[in-house]
C-alpha cells in the first residue's frame, strides 16, 4: 500500500523531458496548473490529456506508472465525486429518493472536480518524476533568487522542499517496514472501522515520527560538520541554462493553453 505512493520519487533518464531546463519544467508546470483551472467542462479535458500524453510519451513514463501516482488519492477522489453529486444543486432532476437528490448538473460537477484532480496530479507528478531533487532545488532557487534582494530567503526555501521531496521515499520505506514488523507481532491494519484502524495506526506512527526526527538529527550533524552556512558564496557543478528545446516546450504549452481557454469561451 505504502509502496504506491510515488511523491518525491525520481525516474533516472535522458528524454526529451529529462534533458529540459528545471526552471522551465516549473514554470510550464504552473502553466498547466493554469491550463487545467481554464477547462470549463469535462468534455475538454481531453485536450490536457493529450498534453499529458505527449509529456508522458516524450519522457518514457508509461501508463501504469501514471495511474499508480493516482493510485493513493483514490479515497479522496471518492469523496470528492460524491460529495459534489449529492450536494451541487441542479434544475434537472435524474433520480430523488427523499432528501437524497441526484441532478445532471450534479453529476456535471462531480466529474468535473474528479478529473480535475485527476489532471493535476498526474501532470505536477511528471516534473518530479523527471527531474532530480538537486536540479529542482536549483531551479526553485533561481526562480527565487530576484526575491532575496528584500531578504526572501530564496535559497534556504528551495533547500527545505530539496530535503523534504528527497526524503519522502525514505519515510516511505521506513514506514513500510515497520508496518511489517508491527504485522509480525499481530497488528492488523486493514480490519475495523475507520477509528479503529485510525488506532491501530498509533504503533506505526510513534516509531516513524523518532526515526524521522532521528534523520533530520543526523542530517543537521552532516550539514554543520561540511560547514554548510547557507547559499551565501557557493558555486554550482552544473550552470543552468536555456536552450531551443526548452523554447519548444513552452510554444507548446502556451499554445496549448490558449486553446484550452477559447474552447471554454466558444463552446460553453
Amino acid at each position: 500500500m505504502l509502496r504506491d505512493i510515488t511523491l518525491g520519487q525520481y525516474m533516472p533518464g535522458n528524454t526529451i523531458v529529462h534533458r529540459l531546463d528545471p526552471r522551465t519544467k516549473i514554470l510550464l508546470t504552473i502553466v498547466y496548473i493554469a491550463m487545467i483551472f481554464c477547462v470549463s467542462s469535462p468534455v475538454w479535458y481531453v485536450i490536457p490529456l493529450v498534453y499529458v500524453a505527449l509529456c508522458a510519451k516524450l519522457s518514457g513514463i508509461t501508463v501504469k506508472q501514471l495511474l499508480k501516482t493516482i493510485k493513493p488519492l483514490r479515497f479522496l477522489l471518492l469523496i470528492t465525486f460524491v460529495l459534489n453529486l449529492f450536494f451541487s444543486s441542479g434544475d434537472t432532476i435524474w433520480f430523488q429518493w427523499g432528501f437524497i437528490k441526484i441532478t445532471k448538473e450534479g453529476v456535471m460537477t462531480a466529474v468535473h472536480f474528479s478529473m480535475r484532480l485527476i489532471f493535476l496530479v498526474a501532470g505536477t507528478s511528471i516534473l518530479t518524476l523527471t527531474t532530480s531533487p538537486i536540479a529542482l532545488c536549483d531551479g526553485i532557487e533561481v526562480l527565487l533568487k530576484p526575491l532575496s534582494k528584500i531578504g526572501f530567503p530564496s535559497h534556504e526555501l528551495a533547500m527545505m522542499m530539496t530535503i523534504a521531496l528527497r526524503f519522502i521515499p525514505t519515510l516511505i520505506e521506513e514506514a513500510d517496514k515497520i508496518m511489517k514488523a508491527q504485522m509480525a507481532r499481530g497488528a492488523d491494519f486493514e480490519s475495523g472501522n475507520l477509528f479503529k484502524r485510525a488506532k491501530a495506526m498509533v504503533p506505526l506512527l510513534v516509531p516513524l515520527f523518532v526515526s524521522a526526527f532521528r534523520r533530520a538529527g543526523e542530517l543537521a550533524m552532516a550539514m554543520e560538520a561540511r560547514c554548510y552556512h547557507g547559499g551565501e558564496g557557493r558555486t554550482r557543478m552544473r550552470v543552468l541554462k536555456f536552450g531551443k528545446i526548452d523554447l519548444y516546450a513552452a510554444l507548446v504549452t502556451l499554445a496549448t493553453l490558449v486553446l484550452t481557454i477559447l474552447c471554454g469561451k466558444w463552446f460553453a
